[in-house]
């Protein structure tokens, strides 16, 4: 018997020929019979009512189909928070929000209609700063917020622009700072920036006469675009099917449900006739989801021997004009808030905000890149104030198997070892040896960030599998993870393959995804899919295994205790005459007289998230997490003295990943979110005027990291001490290269200049101001 072994191998991506040659289909390459296109309208106010709209004109318009309008479309739509507008209805929340759109036989009508389109408006006080709309007496974005629904884990507070309100509370805070020896104190702020996927959010909607409705879009997570658009318009789920072929990437931005109602409502005005929209790259920074601002205080109570007795940490996130998903990310944090540390006595707010700034979504690590800029940057300088050194710092106080986190979780065992990280991070950045602080009069520093992070989801969280047995004896898998780059259906064809010792070139998984046809799956966030569809995909693979073993017992005569499923058949080992193909057993079996028994051979499995609880709405005690993953990153930077430039010459990183299924995979998930925070970290923000106008809504303008920011050397060392839940052992990884690298960045170009960032991104303008600062405190 042949032993396969594919866990752990480095597997070619199986749909790695498709999108190299061009195969591969995407929401914008697909064409439908009389399908129309839409064009919007687009405000150029950050906080207005909206008077009067005249579409007359666009209306004559040869080509032009249907005209919408807000007033037509009354409907609130959100996965956590019901906040937002398919239209803009009574006002514009911010500049760029769409106000009427245009359907018509060709994009360019379309544009010109929008272009004959008169609108009117009453400007209104907009607010910006994230740090005076939570006060009382600010602008309020949304008048009714006391109206909308709303997850029960969110806690709006009613006529304030507070969208949520989470709370921790652990310990004796007030007590804690009393037994600290050393109190330190620091703000911390970082801006609104875009996912900048490669491909743009577009969507096709068609919504038949006989009310079916189907929709094509780029979306990460089809079953969650139909029960929010169901519950949104009211219409039964089975009257909805959602098709999501591949994606050009989401980073979080994809997630939820987008600009599917607008072509939905399109498509009835017009009869039925199938509506598309594709947004420009100027539309995706305008007028679609972006990542929120955020502001942080950290307040942090210490004993001299490194013991940190107390933490206060005030958190603020800027949603922007609709927080229907950024609420959760403020709610994420707020139970995060300490990063890989156990501190006894905390107190944390984390509140999300609505401001006049384009709308706020999921980013690739989901609020934790931005805390943990701020907690890691505040732990370099804690340690530095009571002169010890940052990694022993680290160590003392870092979160541990058995030790307790915040809302009260005692990590198991299995959790995983952020000191194992930390210290091969150390290792290998060359932390405590002395090296060249400058190289062709270019300064050097070195720093290191730590990092935690669990899927942030609902306590029931579930996914599910079917697996096909074919006539030749090959599989197919259906699953609803949504492939957005990060490679799952590679990996689960692999567990397939090893859990039935197939060839895996006989394992198929179907990557387009379709909710009519697909099992269920929650969504494609949260680093959660390896692990969540690798249980339901074993076992699927058991059940099939059992439904075989079971006809095939009464085929052969043997009891199903002493079958094994290997090679592509069952059979009894060491007993060449009691075997069957598995193809013969793929519809039915049959007996030698000609009687058939069983049926096709297909298995269901599913996975739901097990031990997680609701939160204390007071003290946020419980237990929020499926898993935690742990680790740790370092930077080593050069800064040219004389222009404040930065370049990352080498990153290394350490997560305790539980088991790497298939490293390849695991190195790119790895090495493209770190070149990614690089961008966070050095060069991306969004740039307003002071109307609210985003002056930097192209890639010309903003910048991101491109191929001559690449670090010299990126290393990556993983940790495994699986977790016994997980399939394989695995933990979730996708988002969190991204989550600690800004402040190894920022901690490394302290340790060059010696003067302290607290806001990213570290542009060169910042550096050289920082350089000049500590030049003239050096001269005094």
């Amino acid at each position: 018997m042949k032993k396969y072994s594919y866990i752990g191998e480095r597997v070619p991506r199986i749909d790695a020929i498709e999108k190299v040659t061009g195969a591969a289909q995407y929401a914008a390459d697909l064409r439908l019979p009389g399908m129309l296109h839409v064009k919007l309208l687009k405000s150029p106010h950050a906080h207005a009512r909206i008077v009067r709209i005249d579409t007359s004109e666009a209306e004559k318009l040869p080509g032009v189909r249907a005209i919408l309008t807000g007033k037509e479309v009354p409907y609130k739509f959100g996965i956590y928070m019901q906040d937002k507008e398919v239209l803009a209805q009574e006002k514009v929340h911010h500049v760029g929000e769409p106000v009427v759109a245009v359907a018509a036989d060709t994009e360019e009508i379309a544009e010109r209609a929008v272009e004959l389109i008169k609108v009117e408006y009453g400007e209104l006080p907009p607010i910006f700063d994230v740090r005076e709309a939570w006060k009382e007496g600010a602008p309020l974005v949304h008048e009714r917020l006391h109206e909308y629904k709303h997850a029960p884990f969110i806690f709006p507070k009613p006529h304030t622009n507070i969208a949520n309100h989470f709370k921790l509370r652990k310990g004796d805070v007030e007590r804690g700072f009393k037994e600290a020896d050393v109190i330190l104190e620091n703000e911390f702020y970082q801006p609104q920036v875009q996912n900048v996927q490669m491909e743009t959010h577009t969507s096709i909607g068609q919504w038949l006469p006989n009310g079916q409705i189907n929709i094509w879009t780029s979306a990460q997570s089809p079953f969650a675009v139909r029960h929010l658009l169901s519950a949104g318009l009211g219409v039964p789920i089975h009257k909805i099917n959602v098709v999501v072929p591949y994606v050009g990437g989401g980073f979080g931005g994809k997630a939820g449900l987008h600009w599917e109602p607008l072509v939905v409502l399109l498509s009835k005005k017009v009869g039925g006739r199938p509506v598309k929209l594709v947004m420009t790259r100027e539309e995706q920074f305008n007028t679609t989801a972006v990542r929120q601002g955020f502001y942080a205080r950290i307040k942090t109570g210490v004993k001299r021997d490194g013991k940190i007795v107390a933490g206060e940490f005030l958190y603020v996130w800027d949603a922007g004009a609709y927080a229907d998903y950024g609420v959760n990310i403020g709610r994420a944090a707020g139970y995060s808030c300490t990063g890989p540390y156990e501190i006894p006595n905390v107190k944390c707010d984390s509140l999300t905000i609505y401001t006049n700034h384009p709308y706020g979504t999921a980013y690739r690590g989901f609020g934790h890149a931005e805390f943990h800029f701020a907690v890691e940057r505040q732990m370099d300088l804690v340690a530095r104030a009571i002169g010890m050194d940052p990694v022993e710092f680290r160590l003392k106080n870092a979160a541990l198997p058995g030790r307790i986190t915040a809302t009260g979780e005692k990590l198991r065992e299995d959790a995983g070892r952020v000191d194992e990280c930390i210290n091969a991070v150390a290792e290998a950045i060359g932390w405590g040896k002395k090296g060249p602080k400058q190289v062709g009069g270019k300064l050097r520093g070195i720093g290191i960030a730590a990092l935690w992070k669990a899927p942030a989801m609902p306590s029931f969280t579930s996914s599910s599998a079917i697996l096909k047995l074919n006539e030749d004896g090959s599989v197919t898998l259906s699953i609803s993870s949504t492939e957005i780059g990060q490679g799952t259906p590679t990996a689960l064809a692999q567990m397939v393959a090893e859990e039935l010792q197939m060839p895996i070139e006989k394992v198929k998984v179907v990557t387009k995804q379709e909710t009519d046809f697909g099992p269920y799956s929650w969504q494609t966030v949260a680093s959660r899919g390896l692990f969540m569809e690798g249980n339901a995909t074993l076992n699927a693979a058991r059940k099939l295994k059992e439904q075989v073993k079971g006809m095939a017992a009464q085929l052969l005569g043997v009891p199903e205790e002493e079958l094994v499923v290997a090679d592509e058949k069952v059979f009894v080992p060491g007993r060449p005459d009691k075997g069957l193909p598995l193809a013969k057993l793929a519809t039915a079996g049959i007996f030698p007289d000609g009687r058939g028994i069983g049926g096709p051979v297909l298995g269901y499995g599913y996975y739901t998230a097990e031990g997680l609880t609701n939160l204390d709405p007071e003290t946020g005690q419980g237990l929020p997490a499926l898993m935690w993953t742990f680790g740790a990153q370092g930077a080593e930077v050069e800064v040219d003295p004389e222009t404040g430039d930065v370049k990352v010459i080498k990153v290394v990183s350490a997560f305790d990943i539980g088991k790497a299924i298939n490293p390849s995979l695991l190195e790119g998930q790895i090495y493209g979110g770190i070149v990614q925070g690089i961008g966070s970290a050095l060069m991306e923000e969004f740039i307003f005027n002071g109307r609210g106008v985003l002056l930097n809504n192209n890639l010309t303008d903003y910048k991101i990291c491109r191929a001559q920011d690449i670090p010299d050397e990126l290393v990556f060392i993983p940790i495994e001490n699986p977790q016994r839940n997980a399939p394989h052992g695995v933990r979730g990884i996708g988002e969190h290269p991204r989550i600690s690298i800004e402040p190894a960045i920022a901690n490394a170009i302290y340790d060059a200049i010696g003067v302290d960032l607290f806001e990213i991104p570290m542009t060169r303008e910042k550096v050289w101001r920082a350089l000049q600062k500590g030049r003239k405190n050096a001269a005094t």
